[in-house]
C-alpha cells in the first residue's frame, strides 16, 4: 500500500469511525461497522490504528483540531463578557448540530467503565482549558472579577459546564432547558459589566531625593 493510499485509507476510517459513533453509539461501534460505513475491510482498522478505541480518539482528535481552528478566531472578536457568552452560545449549537457533542459524549459514556479510555478523554480537555483559560484572560484579566474567580478556576468551571450541558443534551429532548441555560448567561454577562473593568494600576511612588 502506497503512503498516499494509506493516508486515504486512514482518513476514510476517522471519517466512519466519527459517523458510526454519532448514529449506532458507542456499544455498537466496532471495527466491522466502522469499515462497513468506510467501504474497506476491517482489518485494516487495526493495521492502522491498532484497535477501535485509539480509532475512536483518532476521530475526536481531528474534529477537535477543527473545531480549536476555527473556534480561535470565533473567540478572537470577543471583547466583552457579553460578547464572549454569545460567542459560547453559537459554539454549543455549532457543536450540537455538527455531532461532535455526540461524538464526545459517547466517548465520555463509554470511559466510565474503561479507565484507559478515561485517561485520554482527560488528555485531551486539558488543550480545551488551556485554550478558555486564554480566553478569558484576555478578556477579564486585571479585573475585579478576575481576583475573585481566576481566569484558570473559571476555565474549569466552563469545561465542567459544558460536560454537563454535553450529556444533558440527550435528555433534554427539545433543546429548551440547556437553551434557557445560555439565555440566563447573557442577561448575568451585562450585570457583572462592573467587575469586569480594568482599572489602572497605581503608580508606584517615587523615592525621596
Amino acid at each position: 500500500m502506497s503512503k498516499q493510499a494509506g493516508a486515504e485509507t486512514r482518513e476514510r476510517l476517522i471519517e466512519a469511525a466519527a459517523q458510526t459513533l454519532r448514529t449506532e453509539g458507542y456499544a455498537r461501534t466496532s471495527a466491522r461497522t466502522i469499515a462497513r460505513e468506510a467501504g474497506v475491510n476491517s482489518a485494516l482498522v487495526f493495521y492502522h490504528f491498532g484497535g477501535v478505541d485509539p480509532l475512536l480518539l483518532a476521530a475526536l482528535d481531528h474534529s477537535s483540531e477543527q473545531r480549536m481552528a476555527a473556534y480561535r478566531q470565533a473567540v478572537a472578536r470577543a471583547r466583552t463578557l457579553e460578547e464572549l457568552v454569545e460567542v459560547a452560545t453559537a459554539i454549543y449549537r455549532a457543536d450540537l448540530e455538527g455531532g461532535h457533542i455526540t461524538l464526545f459524549s459517547e466517548l465520555v459514556g463509554a470511559s466510565i467503565a474503561r479507565p484507559e479510555l478515561r485517561k485520554e478523554i482527560v488528555k485531551r480537555s486539558e488543550p480545551w482549558i488551556d485554550f478558555v483559560e486564554q480566553t478569558l484572560e484576555r478578556t477579564i484579566g486585571g479585573s475585579p472579577l478576575a481576583g475573585i474567580m481566576p481566569p484558570r478556576d473559571l476555565a474549569y468551571a466552563a469545561i465542567t459546564f459544558y460536560l454537563g450541558v454535553n450529556m444533558f443534551t440527550h435528555l433534554d429532548a427539545d433543546r429548551s432547558r440547556t437553551e434557557a441555560l445560555f439565555r440566563l448567561a447573557g442577561r448575568v454577562a451585562p450585570r457583572a459589566r462592573l467587575l469586569t473593568v480594568r482599572f489602572p494600576r497605581r503608580r508606584a511612588p517615587r523615592s525621596p531625593g
